[in-house]
């Protein structure tokens, strides 16, 4: 591993970086400004991660970033209590699947209107705001526009999937 890659994973992992990471170390000083807002998003963030999985799986999907997707399917699906039918229902057009529970159903549907419109929906906002704090609500959609971020660059970057990571479903 080189010096760049190193500052990309802990100290001492015996494992490659993610190719994201690794693409991303071809600017180091963007890839260390960008790394908190990821790092706070995934660890430290006001959201359960249940709710964030599900906000950044559907995301993912809507922008065609099978890496991140498969990346967080495997990473975290299963640890956050997601189904193989809620997993499979993230990257599917029909938001309304039988999976979710209605505030499920909400959070897909606020990843669906903000990759459609780039906005909220009265309507939606009034039944998010029902169920979700103020500050949560804006990280919610934060976590949304990081990983839209993080979309273009590995669709742009034409970045694939990592060897262990999951396929979107057929």
């Amino acid at each position: 591993m080189t010096t760049r890659h190193r500052r990309s994973s802990p100290s001492g992992c015996p494992v490659e970086p993610l190719v994201l990471f690794r693409t991303l170390m071809v600017h180091p000083d963007l890839a260390a400004r960008m790394r908190p807002l990821g790092s706070a998003l995934l660890g430290h963030g006001l959201v359960e991660p249940r709710e964030r999985e599900i906000m950044l799986l559907r995301t993912c999907a809507r922008c065609g970033a099978e890496y991140e997707w498969g990346v967080h399917v495997v990473a975290f699906g299963h640890a956050v209590g997601l189904t193989d039918a809620q997993i499979a229902a993230s990257a599917a057009a029909a938001s309304e699947d039988p999976a979710w529970s209605d505030s499920e159903r909400a959070l897909i549907g606020l990843a669906d209107e903000l990759y459609e419109t780039d906005g909220v929906s009265d309507l939606l906002w009034e039944e998010l705001a029902g169920r979700w704090s103020p500050e949560q609500l804006l990280e919610l959609i934060v976590t949304a526009g990081w990983y839209r971020t993080l979309s273009y660059i590995i669709n742009a970057t034409r970045i694939q999937r990592e060897p262990w990571g999951a396929s979107f479903p057929r």
